[in-house]
């Protein structure tokens, strides 16, 4: 099908993608807008052409990805999380529900986590005798937690149409997962307008924020500045600082940093600025500036339709988006130019 055949087209150009930020780079930088940090690119023609591999998923399309060392994760709409080695199929696991709408890997705790369009975010561990083998190791929140948490009538909070749920749960799709790994902590974002904290080596929610008026689309967090941010359907982009007291943390909002018609769809950091992609197609972006605010330095466009995802790396940024394109950006200062 058409839909098959742009997803696999995706999924191509993103190996390529990854494959040269390993040949090319240095090293990875961090996902923090404010460490320090120089890539090395010596050689011209970096961004060549040719394709260098493809994979072929036979059913489901790809709504999500991950990578770590030599291992490519991606999550699709039958609910299964394939493993490539290689360019080949090394191994897969499925969920009991709902497509897999993020996926990120935990190697200090050897586990994978994986947010679904059920709102529920599920928890798998590698097998130390069989690197093939995945099992599921809990979900978030655990049951034991939602038993207890249960009981008591101020943990349930209001959501949309006069419900009421448990504040440890998403009621709606898991749209975005951030890891910040030397901290413990994953983030979650949901169109339930929420983005909750969990402590990763117990699997509890530790704090749900309130964060939009309309859906959650992405979340990155960050260790450096204790920086959060988040953007939404509602056009806003936001930033959040992090105290952590003891085994809890406290998020406030420290500068909206976009109000605007379109819903943000993609967030990404890099060394030295935070960039936002929207549903008309622009890319936004902010750097540091005095009294640690951030302060916007431009736009660039490019696609025609909605931006679907950002990466940076270096000096370079990737854009994919609705149109079936990925562009390739070189920053120079506060320019970007366009070199693929």
């Amino acid at each position: 099908s058409e839909a098959l055949s742009y997803c696999l087209k995706l999924l191509r150009k993103l190996i390529k993608i990854l494959h040269f930020t390993i040949r090319f780079g240095t090293k990875m930088p961090r996902s923090d807008p404010t460490r320090e940090y120089s890539w090395n690119h010596s050689e011209e023609n970096l961004l060549d052409q040719c394709l260098i591999g493809s994979t072929f998923q036979e059913e489901g399309h790809i709504y999500s990805l991950a990578a770590t060392n030599d291992l490519l994760f991606t999550g699709s709409d039958n609910n299964y999380i394939k493993v490539w080695k290689n360019l080949n199929e090394f191994s897969e696991f499925k969920s009991n529900s709902g497509l897999v709408k993020a996926i990120v890997i935990c190697r200090e705790e050897n586990r994978v986590f994986t947010g679904h369009q059920d709102g529920k975010i599920r928890v798998w561990k590698n097998s130390q005798k069989n690197p093939r083998v995945y099992t599921r190791a809990g979900s978030l929140p655990a049951l034991k937690d939602v038993l207890k948490k249960s009981v008591k009538p101020s943990n349930y909070v209001e959501v949309r149409r006069r419900r009421t749920t448990l504040w440890i749960k998403h009621c709606d799709a898991v749209s975005c997962l951030s890891l910040v790994e030397d901290l413990g902590l994953l983030y979650s974002a949901s169109w339930d307008r929420t983005v909750k904290v969990w402590r990763i080596h117990d699997l509890k929610c530790v704090e749900s924020i309130k964060a939009h008026d309309d859906a959650v689309n992405s979340v990155v967090g960050s260790s450096g500045e204790s920086l959060v941010f988040t953007g939404s359907a509602d056009g806003t982009v936001k930033v959040w600082k992090r105290e952590v007291r003891g085994k809890r943390t406290s998020h406030s909002l420290v500068q909206t940093l976009l109000k605007q018609e379109s819903a943000v769809t993609a967030l990404v950091t890099s060394h030295v600025a935070v960039y936002s992609g929207s549903s008309d197609g622009a890319v936004n972006f902010w750097e540091m500036g005095e009294k640690k605010m951030l302060k916007h330095c431009g736009v660039f466009k490019k696609h025609r339709l909605a931006v679907l995802c950002l990466a940076a790396a270096g000096e370079l940024v990737f854009s994919g988006a609705a149109d079936k394109k990925i562009c390739v950006w070189r920053r120079e200062g506060r320019s970007h130019t366009c070199v693929s």
